[in-house]
């Protein structure tokens, strides 16, 4: 990257504005950390500090909706352009560069809608000692669990994460809760009338299309991390993730799945314009309540015209979420005036909405239904109004037992699917991690079994599932296994 490369959408041209906007930036990125570190928040110190970096970082913005810092060697760059050192600025950068390179961090993104504390929560974490074995990993962790959703980082070349085993679980997760909170704070906000961006929620996308790209067991994994509470938020992004990895399945490429999760993701958001009592209504709706429901499709469509951002909104997502209950025969609803088929987005998202919603506790549903029986009702009730061919797919994507069965083995063990079987001739067999053994006790920690594993002398399987059963009878708690 050259000296003299510049950012024209950032400056406007001017290669030296944007040079002096970098500098303060890293300048008041020191003085905060270093506020941070001396003094308690309250602390006037602390606060200008902090206020000093949110007003540079809203000029740098206002050009730009988006704005990456990168530390390369010695250098840093605001975008495109690489600061120039002197004898001023070298102390500072070189004090910012190994505060990142601490925790294996060599990259910051920043995103319009950031706020002051954003910026503390990061920087205190910047502040705090890393994790010996896995530093970029661990600021992962710890910044999972803030409501940062405005600031990301990205590891530097030296610390790239390795995908394996819990650490592979520990991005998928971070991936999942940052786009349960951006469901969250767009669903709210336009309830609210607020206005909302769609960067945040582009990145969350990005995020689960390489998530289900790099990491698919883990990320549909934590599909079963339903919360009662967050039902529609959680709903949402496992919609998304299934759509994905169905979308992957099929063949999409990256873009395809990127414009795919991105309706998935907005497919309910008809429902901020419906009545807060009617979409938690326990029990059964009435016929007019109901009918009242049956309007946020068309609801979903009209908001999605009204958010920031439509320009670059793909019409596809727009027609996933009108489209999504439609049926193929034309019972769903809405109803249309003129005969059409719904799009093959819409039909992806149809199905991986039918089976989040089925095997979910919901205000009206106190008994999900289990996963195996979901899939052979949707394979085989045409009324269902699933196309045929991609709830096929979709059964081969998941395997019959999908990940998060519970299940009884015929040695009577109990155990939890974990993992869909990648030979194509075991889909019924799957991975399964054995919670109590024949006699009632609980493993700890449990015991990983292919399912498909044969006994030398005979052939046949050494274990096969009798039928799925109700994890609450056991008072278990299937998410606890993919975390």
């Amino acid at each position: 990257m050259t000296e003299t490369a510049t950012h024209p959408a950032l400056v406007s041209g001017d290669e030296r504005g944007l040079q002096r906007r970098g500098r303060d930036l890293l300048f008041s990125v020191s003085g905060a950390l270093r506020a941070l570190q001396l003094y308690p928040l309250e602390n006037q110190t602390v606060v200008n500090a902090l206020a000093e970096l949110h007003a540079i970082t809203q000029d740098l913005l206002a050009a730009e909706e988006q704005l990456t810092v990168r530390f390369v060697g010695d250098f840093f760059f605001i975008n495109d352009l690489r600061l120039r050192i002197d004898l001023q600025s070298y102390a500072t950068y070189g004090a910012v560069g190994r505060a990142l390179s601490r925790h294996g961090i060599g990259e910051l993104e920043v995103f319009r809608g950031v706020d002051v504390p954003e910026w503390t929560a990061l920087l205190a974490l910047v502040n705090t000692e890393p994790v010996a074995a896995d530093p970029f990993g661990g600021f992962l962790e710890r910044l999972g669990r803030t409501a940062v959703l405005h600031l990301a980082v990205g590891p530097d070349r030296e610390s790239e994460p390795d995908l394996r085993d819990n650490e592979a679980r520990r991005v998928a997760k971070r991936a999942y809760a940052q786009t349960v909170a951006v469901a969250r704070e767009v669903m709210t906000g336009l309830r609210m009338g607020k206005g909302v961006s769609l960067r945040p929620v582009k990145r969350a996308v990005q995020s689960i299309v390489d998530q289900v790209l790099s990491n698919e067991a883990s990320i549909v994994g934590l599909t079963n991390l339903r919360d009662y509470d967050e039902y529609t938020f959680t709903h949402s992004v496992n919609v998304c993730i299934f759509s994905v990895a169905l979308g992957k399945k099929l063949g999409l490429n990256k873009h395809q799945l990127y414009e795919l999760g991105l309706g998935a993701l907005l497919h309910d958001v008809g429902k901020v314009r419906m009545p807060v009592d009617l979409i938690n209504k326990p029990g059964a709706l009435t016929e007019a309540e109901f009918a009242i429901l049956k309007e946020h499709p068309a609801e979903g469509l009209l908001q999605l015209f009204d958010m920031r951002g439509l320009a670059e909104l793909p019409l596809r997502a727009m027609l996933m979420a009108y489209e999504h209950h439609m049926k193929l025969d034309q019972t769903g609803y809405p109803i249309s005036v003129r005969p059409r088929q719904p799009t093959l987005f819409s039909r992806i998202v149809a199905i991986a909405d039918g089976f989040d919603a089925a095997t979910s506790k919901r205000s009206y549903q106190s008994q999900p239904w289990p996963a195996d029986k979901v899939l052979r009702e949707m394979r085989d009730n045409p009324g269902r109004g699933f196309d045929p061919l991609l709830v096929k797919a979709f059964i081969s994507m998941t395997g019959i037992y999908p990940v998060g069965s519970v299940v009884i083995l015929d040695s009577f063990e109990l155990a939890v699917v974990t993992a869909r079987n990648p030979r194509a001739e075991s889909v019924h067999q799957p991975i399964v991690q054995v919670i109590y053994d024949a006699l009632g006790i609980r493993l700890e920690p449990p015991r990983t079994l292919d399912l498909a594993e044969t006994d030398p002398s005979t052939g046949r399987p050494l274990r096969s599932i009798i039928k799925t059963t109700d994890p609450e009878r056991y008072g278990l708690h299937v998410g606890d296994y993919f975390v």
